[in-house]
Protein backbone atom coordinates (compact mmCIF):
# COMPACT_ATOMS: atom_id res chain seq x y z
CA UNK A 1 0.00 0.00 0.00
CA UNK A 2 1.62 3.40 -1.23
CA UNK A 3 1.86 6.16 1.33
CA UNK A 4 -1.14 8.16 2.41
CA UNK A 5 0.69 11.22 1.69
CA UNK A 6 2.05 10.20 -2.07
CA UNK A 7 -1.81 9.60 -2.74
CA UNK A 8 -2.95 12.78 -1.59
CA UNK A 9 0.14 14.72 -3.36
CA UNK A 10 -0.87 12.93 -6.50
CA UNK A 11 -5.23 14.14 -6.05
CA UNK A 12 -3.54 17.61 -5.32
CA UNK A 13 -1.61 17.61 -8.57
CA UNK A 14 -5.00 16.35 -10.49
CA UNK A 15 -6.92 19.35 -8.77
CA UNK A 16 -4.21 21.50 -10.19
CA UNK A 17 -4.01 20.12 -13.74
CA UNK A 18 -8.51 20.43 -14.06
CA UNK A 19 -8.01 23.91 -12.44
CA UNK A 20 -5.41 25.50 -15.07
CA UNK A 21 -6.51 23.49 -18.19
CA UNK A 22 -8.32 25.67 -19.77
CA UNK A 23 -5.62 28.51 -19.51
CA UNK A 24 -3.06 26.48 -20.77
CA UNK A 25 -5.30 25.07 -23.88
CA UNK A 26 -5.56 28.89 -24.45
CA UNK A 27 -2.01 29.90 -23.75
CA UNK A 28 -0.87 27.13 -26.05
CA UNK A 29 -3.07 28.06 -29.05
CA UNK A 30 -1.54 31.47 -28.50
CA UNK A 31 2.36 30.28 -28.33
CA UNK A 32 2.50 32.13 -25.84
CA UNK A 33 5.37 30.40 -23.85
CA UNK A 34 6.65 32.63 -21.26
CA UNK A 35 2.99 32.56 -19.31
CA UNK A 36 2.78 29.42 -19.54
CA UNK A 37 6.25 29.06 -17.84
CA UNK A 38 4.39 31.46 -14.91
CA UNK A 39 1.73 28.56 -14.11
CA UNK A 40 2.40 25.89 -11.20
CA UNK A 41 4.40 23.36 -12.39
CA UNK A 42 2.07 21.04 -10.89
CA UNK A 43 -0.51 22.65 -13.82
CA UNK A 44 1.48 20.20 -16.08
CA UNK A 45 -0.50 17.36 -16.76
CA UNK A 46 2.46 15.17 -16.87
CA UNK A 47 3.47 15.71 -13.00
CA UNK A 48 0.20 13.60 -12.60
CA UNK A 49 1.17 9.56 -12.00
CA UNK A 50 -1.53 6.65 -12.69
CA UNK A 51 -2.35 5.24 -9.12
CA UNK A 52 -4.16 1.99 -8.23
CA UNK A 53 -7.50 2.62 -7.16
CA UNK A 54 -7.08 -0.09 -4.49
CA UNK A 55 -3.78 0.35 -3.23
CA UNK A 56 -2.28 3.57 -4.49
CA UNK A 57 0.64 1.50 -6.74
CA UNK A 58 2.12 3.32 -9.40
CA UNK A 59 4.22 0.79 -11.04
CA UNK A 60 2.26 -2.32 -13.17
CA UNK A 61 -0.43 -0.12 -13.95
CA UNK A 62 -3.60 -1.10 -16.02
CA UNK A 63 -5.23 1.49 -17.30
CA UNK A 64 -8.42 -0.33 -18.62
CA UNK A 65 -9.13 -1.15 -15.06
CA UNK A 66 -7.09 1.58 -13.53
CA UNK A 67 -5.56 -0.91 -11.19
CA UNK A 68 -1.84 -2.38 -10.48
CA UNK A 69 -1.15 -5.67 -11.36
CA UNK A 70 -1.24 -7.53 -8.73
CA UNK A 71 -4.82 -5.82 -7.69
CA UNK A 72 -6.08 -7.21 -10.64
CA UNK A 73 -4.92 -10.70 -10.22
CA UNK A 74 -6.27 -10.47 -6.99
CA UNK A 75 -9.40 -9.27 -7.70
CA UNK A 76 -9.91 -11.41 -11.47
CA UNK A 77 -9.13 -14.56 -9.07
CA UNK A 78 -12.06 -14.22 -6.96
CA UNK A 79 -14.27 -13.06 -9.91
CA UNK A 80 -15.03 -9.42 -8.62
CA UNK A 81 -14.05 -8.34 -11.70
CA UNK A 82 -16.95 -8.41 -13.83
CA UNK A 83 -16.27 -10.34 -17.79
CA UNK A 84 -12.72 -11.26 -16.84
CA UNK A 85 -12.07 -14.95 -16.66
CA UNK A 86 -8.63 -17.20 -16.24
CA UNK A 87 -7.67 -18.21 -19.65
CA UNK A 88 -6.92 -21.63 -20.33
CA UNK A 89 -5.82 -23.48 -23.52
Amino acid sequence: MARKAWIERNKRKQRTVNKYANLRKKLKAEKNYEALTLLPRDASPTRVVNRCEVTGRRRGYIRRFRMSRIAFRELASQGMLPGVTKSSW
